[in-house]
């Protein structure tokens, strides 16, 4: 692990705020002379502790999921920071949550035949998943995810890791001009922590942080994902770097060189030979033909805007979202050909309210359009979508799609809803499994 000073220690503050507070806030020139505010502490855990705090528990209600995955008739579904819920969705209209594997510090996941692959703060750890009764840890390569200033992760060889913030208690601060030490988060550095305003304090969450592979014996991971697997090898985004980690033998993953590409990169997307990368300025297309060195084909540039992007024939499929951490105001579909993937033109646009996730299967294109549901298009024609809707789903809050064998499993705030598509005609609801608000 890496020691950091201090100066490092507040830029990471930063970094972890930004991440984690949705509200921004200014203040005018001139503050009262003292102001309230809650203070919140850091809390590090050892590398022992994490490791140690992995068990594969009862099943656990789902509060606030993140990505999602597909394989073999199971859903393996991401609860933010905190570990994995394992579904049982070998019957789509009921499926079954089986168990919650725990894992601190974990966002995103890959399975190769019978092994997942899970971050875990700084770790990748590999896990045997044979007989999901009796997940066992079975590999991990420790401090693989270095670039812990991106990720929001304090690394200290004295203190361990930063996984938390624990609220202590109000301070009282003295400062007659606001502008020295108010930042645009709503707080300060105080001591060895942060102080927030009140009305920011109430959105400090540490959970908040931040296709089909052509891999033989790989599942199906969500357009949101920053790991995937093609071929023989894992590869997962790492703020600024994508890193390499060669599975031939899947229980003994071993970590390769890194491959520098931007620090807005955000989603993983393989196809044949190629992996295409989105990022908040534009899409990265990777040859992956040399799969431990790969070579830049070339990029397309967009607006800033947050960017999945998936691909299905001749077409890259790309959703632009504006929002707080994106630091944009497009909200739309962008319709890329790739016949010459050194230069990949733009042939359509489509207006979106806020779209999130997307898939596409055999022409037939999901959009996760947040607060304006799921929507579904016969994308056959790529200049006329917008006029071939086929389905138009309101009620939810749908952030990521898995359309697999005329079912789209759909992410949401509220849940996992899942469609049945074989009759493009009449999409109807299959299931719902509800998550539980805190």
């Amino acid at each position: 692990m890496k020691n950091i000073d201090a100066h490092q220690t507040k830029l990471v503050f930063v970094l972890v705020l930004f991440a984690f507070v949705a509200i921004l806030a200014s203040c005018s020139d001139k503050c009262e002379e003292t102001r309230n505010l809650v203070y919140y502490e850091p809390v590090y855990s050892t590398p022992a502790q994490i490791k140690a705090a992995v068990t594969l528990q009862v099943p656990q209600e789902m509060s606030q999921i993140g990505k999602i995955y597909f394989k073999d008739g199971y859903l393996f579904i991401n609860e933010i920071g905190e570990g994995i819920h394992i579904i049982d969705n070998r019957t789509p209209a009921n499926p079954k949550n089986l168990s919650f594997l725990k894992i601190p510090g974990n966002y995103d996941l890959a399975i190769r035949g019978n092994t997942l692959y899970a971050d875990s703060y700084i770790d990748l750890v590999a896990f045997d998943i044979s007989d999901l009764a009796t997940i066992k840890e079975v590999s991990r390569i420790e401090g693989l995810f270095n670039n812990y200033m991106t990720m929001g992760f304090v690394v200290s060889s004295e203190q361990g890791v930063l996984t938390d913030w624990k609220k202590v208690e109000s301070v009282n601060v003295q400062e007659s001009d606001c502008r020295t030490i108010y930042q645009p988060w709503s707080g300060i550095y105080y001591n060895d922590g942060i102080a927030l305003t009140t009305s920011a304090s109430s959105s400090f969450n540490k959970q908040s942080a931040f296709a089909p592979t052509p891999s033989s014996n790989a599942g199906i991971g969500g357009s949101m994902a920053r790991f995937t697997l093609s071929g023989d090898h894992l590869y997962a985004l790492d703020g600024a770097n994508l890193d390499i980690v060669n599975v031939s033998v899947e229980t003994k993953p071993e970590p390769r060189k890194e491959f520098q590409l931007a620090w807005d990169t955000e989603t993983l997307f393989p196809y044949t030979d190629k992996l295409f990368v989105g990022s908040r300025s534009g899409m990265y297309i990777l040859d992956l033909a040399t799969p431990e060195a790969p070579t830049l084909i070339s990029q397309y540039q967009h607006v800033r805007s947050c960017d999945p992007v998936v691909v299905e024939g001749e077409y890259a499929y790309v959703t632009l979202r504006s929002g707080t951490t994106c630091e944009g105001f497009t909200n739309q579909l962008e319709v890329i050909d790739l016949t010459n993937l050194k230069n990949p033109q733009q042939v359509a646009v489509y207006p979106m309210t806020n779209p999130h996730g997307l898939g596409i299967d055999q022409g037939t294109l999901f959009i996760c359009d947040g607060s304006d549901g799921l929507k579904a298009y016969d994308a056959t024609n790529v200049k006329a979508i917008s006029q071939n809707q086929l389905a138009h789903y309101k009620n939810i809050q749908a952030l990521d799609v898995i359309p697999f064998q005329q079912v789209a499993m759909v992410i949401g705030q509220d849940g996992l809803y899942q469609y049945d598509y074989s009759d493009l005609k009449n999409i109807k609801l299959l299931s719902q499994m509800p998550i539980v608000k805190q």
